[in-house]
């Protein structure tokens, strides 16, 4: 039987439990637990390969109770019931095992370790290799020659020697030694008193169990602690022994159907395993199978792709696209960064399964001869200016951008598939286009690196050969067109999207793409000098911290920061990491920094060693040398509550409560002739929360123009608004910002240094003082609870998968989700309702100013010396009557010769 592949026995059920345990709780886009699936399935496909020619067999307990139960009521008593998370796991496990095509074993009566055994012992018998996969010990009395175990969670082997080494005593008293100590996990009793070192005492001194009871005279002359008294306890516990050996014994002869020889791997069932990968959202997988030109979830459509470089078909294909109701366009490019970036070709279908590229500036050796760029780009200038001319695309923005590169204002933006799956639902997928065709199609798509390599040596799309670029170029504008007739009938159905798409995130394409490439102004120098003086802070920074531990360190190594802190300087520890490390986390150096000097000191060095890394050092080089400004992106797509984030630089992230923040702020500077206005919403969130809420104490404080947290200190300690000090305004604050986030009386506890029960008592008079507020939250709660979703002021969605679900925290985290994301997400949509408005009388008027940054709920722009207070005046109105709330919408506009100055 040498020649003959080992059979793969899984122990399913041990593995089950160990994945729940093991990895993080994964749920997919629907609230569906999936991180048992993904774990077992992983260990499969582990042993899959790494046994290729094998038979993999997955042993499952099965239902009910076993020969075991009858013979000792009380075993695994003390296990706790399947956890619901986890119980709903064991039919999608059972089923992708099945469809991977493994053998699938699960007989009543005995358990999954006995089936195993028997498996293991036939082939054994018969001079076959056998490999068990699992993490139990208890499976260790199944080895011998033939038969080792593997552990794929750890990466261990396990022969006979490797028991001996592990256990201090061959497979074949494995049985014996669970039944002298017991077994906690599984109930087995044991002998009273004997734990492992007595069980391996005994049976490295005297031998079996049957040896020790025949030799009770001699355990006295044993030298394991306890030895002289243990005969009599072993005498008197002979029973619990003898029936813990049985308990413990594993079957090697429980009757089945198949025997070693017959079981082999089957076909996969490719159509069921494409649904199930696509149910759990296990993309990668799903990748592989479709890779492998396996069977997708629809479908597939017969695809003809033309690559054009005739003058003649050019104008064929552009006759089509003039006469089409709608074309999906696509651009290919030299480079991701819009503003350096010039177009290689451009891509287009009008109907699904038809597409076509033009290659434009395919510049490598050997390249074939391609149509005249600036010609071809001329002669389409026409159509793609006409904003009659319907057009589609996936992220639109950036083949805007590069277009205007080019002398081209793209115009007839009706549709953006990035912004359809979006508005649909931004939490389902990621939502590129792979991502998208995946999700929706059940395609996967062909990869930029399919075509142009990895790392250091991939290849710029003018690099990659024609007739492989015109594949993947004419896909892109395919697959758009068909995820538009996929996603937009969806978005129909749920007619109270289609305003948030076609009134605010569509029109904002061309907006953000005009302040992307307008840019904003740096002062280099000062950034330089910021960077050259927090060089210097760091260091001393660096030797105070060598002082205090008494040593140098690596003050960015976790590892040696830890050992400073909790074994040289036995600071406490407050939290640990998943690998039981002491954790030195942010979260955690600003606790012990209440009553520590040097986690004090580590945090401002973190602070300002990422402030000159991420900004102050970084930003001289991401000016563009054209235009000597900065160009950030800004994406529509990303955050989940509607708002916008940004990105190369991300603005959204430059601090402004430190005087460092601000300075960095400083270097955003106004052109000659020039100022910078910057029009903030004030307390936007809070004035949502009381229109939400209609409490009548918030509503009256804003309507009366009152500082709402001195308002909201007032109430809360019961003093006249007068008497409120600046502590108690702080505090209030705090309770304002911290209740919208959903924070806990621990949470308040935590920021503002108080009891807990202080904090609660804070909290309590809010809601007393605030009903409406506490009524809000309720209500939220249950609607989301209900449907699944909270919606804006606007009739954006929020999807909430785990409101529902059975773990507490994660109900909870979810609850504080709904709570917020209706005030977050308003305040997203009123500020991109203010940005087209005030896009739109810039556009119309004479003013000379133009947008140059959107960053949280505030708008800046540059604007002429002569005309700042006019601009003011108008942006503020703009952005003030961009929402009509039950309170009003203050902006405060502010005017200076930089960012810090203006804000």
């Amino acid at each position: 039987m040498a020649s003959t592949p080992p059979i793969v026995l899984v122990d399913g059920s041990s593995y089950v439990y160990r994945a729940f345990h093991a990895l993080p709780p994964l749920t997919n886009s629907k609230g569906q637990a999936t991180g048992a699936v993904k774990g077992v399935i992983n260990m499969l496909r582990r042993l899959l390969k790494d046994y290729p020619e094998s038979p993999v067999v997955g042993v499952f307990d099965a239902k009910g109770k076993t020969f075991r139960d009858d013979l000792y009521p009380e075993y695994k008593a003390n296990r706790p019931s399947m956890p619901d998370e986890l119980r709903e796991q064991i039919v999608p496990i059972h089923s992708i095992v099945r469809a991977m095509g493994l053998p699938f074993l699960c007989v009543e009566g005995v358990e999954a370790d006995d089936v195993i055994g028997t498996l293991a012992r036939q082939a054994s018998e018969q001079g076959r290799s056998v490999v068990i996969s699992t993490g139990d010990k208890d499976m260790a009395q199944l080895v011998d020659k033939h038969t080792t175990l593997v552990n794929t969670m750890t990466d261990t082997v396990m022969d006979e020697a490797g028991v001996e080494q592990k256990f201090g005593i061959p497979p074949s008293l494995i049985i014996d030694f669970l039944a002298l100590m017991g077994d906690k996990v599984d109930n087995i009793p044991g002998v009273a008193g004997v734990g492992e070192k007595t069980a391996l005492g005994l049976l490295q001194g005297i031998g079996s169990l049957d040896d020790i009871y025949a030799s009770l005279d001699k355990v006295a002359e044993l030298s394991f602690r306890g030895a002289k008294t243990m005969a009599p306890k072993l005498e008197a516990e002979k029973a619990n022994a003898y029936m813990s050996y049985e308990l413990a014994t594993i079957k090697t002869d429980v009757e089945l159907d198949q025997r070693p020889e017959v079981l082999a791997n089957a076909e996969p069932d490719r159509e069921a395993l494409v649904e199930w990968y696509t149910q759990m959202e296990f993309r990668a997988w799903l990748e592989d199978l479709l890779e492998e030109g396996e069977a997708p979830v629809v479908e597939q459509l017969e695809t003809s792709y033309e690559i054009i470089t005739e003058q003649q078909e050019l104008d064929r294909w552009l006759q089509q696209l003039e006469a089409a109701e709608l074309f999906a366009f696509d651009t290919e490019t030299t480079s991701l960064n819009y503003m350096e970036a010039k177009v290689v070709g451009v891509s287009f279908a009008i109907e699904a399964g038809k597409a076509a590229y033009v290659p434009l500036a395919h510049d490598y050796l050997g390249a074939p001869e391609q149509l005249d760029r600036d010609a071809v780009l001329a002669q389409m200038k026409p159509l793609l200016e006409d904003p009659n001319q319907a057009k589609v695309g996936q992220n639109l923005k950036y083949d805007a951008s590069v277009l205007a590169n080019h002398g081209i204002a793209l115009k007839g933006i009706d549709y953006d598939t990035m912004l359809e799956s979006y508005v649909l639902d931004s939490t389902a997928t990621r939502h590129d286009m792979d991502s998208l065709a995946l999700k929706y199609l059940g395609q996967n798509t062909i990869h930029f690196e399919d075509i142009a390599g990895k790392g250091a040596k991939q290849l710029t799309f003018n690099q990659v050969k024609v007739e492989e670029a015109g594949p993947y170029a004419a896909e892109d504008a395919d697959i758009t067109l068909r995820l538009h007739q996929a996603l937009w009938p969806k978005l129909e159905e749920l007619s109270s999207l289609l305003p948030v798409f076609r009134d605010i995130e569509l029109p904002l394409v061309p907006v953000l793409s005009k302040i992307e490439r307008q840019g904003a102004l740096l002062s280099c120098e000062m950034l330089h000098q910021q960077s050259t003086e927090l060089g210097l802070r760091l260091e001393e920074l660096k030797s105070a911290a060598y002082e205090l531990a008494g040593q140098e360190f690596n003050l960015g190594s976790p590892k040696q920061l830890g050992e400073i802190l909790f074994e040289k300087l036995e600071l406490p520890i407050i939290k640990k990491t998943p690998k039981g490390a002491p954790s030195t986390a942010e979260e955690v150096l600003v606790e012990l920094a209440l009553d520590y000097p040097l986690p004090k000191l580590l945090l401002e060095y973190r602070s300002l060693s990422k402030l000159k890394s991420t900004y102050t050092d970084k930003l001289p080089g991401m000016v563009n040398p054209q235009t000597g400004r900065v160009h950030t992106s800004y994406h529509q797509a990303v955050a989940a509550t509607g708002r916008l984030s940004s990105s190369d630089p991300n603005l959204q992230n430059i601090p402004i409560r430190t005087e460092e923040g601000r300075r960095i702020r400083q270097a955003f500077i106004a052109p000659q002739g020039f100022r910078i206005v910057a029009a903030d919403y004030s307390q936007i969130e809070l004035r949502i929360m009381a229109h939400l809420s209609d409490d009548p104490s918030l509503l009256t404080a804003f309507k009366e123009g009152q500082d709402v947290h001195r308002a909201t200190a007032a109430e809360v300690f019961e003093v006249s608004l007068d008497e409120v000090s600046g502590d108690q305004r702080r505090k209030a604050k705090a309770i304002n910002f911290g209740l919208i986030y959903g924070m806990s009386a621990f949470g308040l506890a935590k920021q503002l240094h108080l009891g807990r029960h202080e904090a609660q008592e804070y909290i309590d008079r809010y809601f007393k003082r605030y009903p409406g507020v506490a009524q809000y939250m309720d209500r939220t709660r249950a609607i989301a609870k209900e449907q699944g979703f909270v919606e804006t002021l606007f009739g954006r969605r929020l999807y909430l998968p785990e409101i529902n679900a059975r773990n507490k925290m994660r109900v909870q985290a979810a609850e504080r989700t709904a709570i917020n994301a209706p005030m977050q997400g308003s305040a997203a949509d009123i500020i991109k309702r203010a940005m087209l408005s005030v896009d739109q009388w810039l556009e119309q008027g004479d003013a000379n100013a133009r947008m140059i940054m959107q960053v949280h709920d505030e708008l800046v722009l540059e604007v002429a010396n002569d005309e700042v207070d006019a601009v003011s005046n108008q942006v503020c109105r703009l952005m003030s009557g961009a929402a009509e709330l039950a309170v009003p919408l203050l902006v405060e506009a502010g005017v200076g010769d930089n960012w810090d100055e203006a804000h």
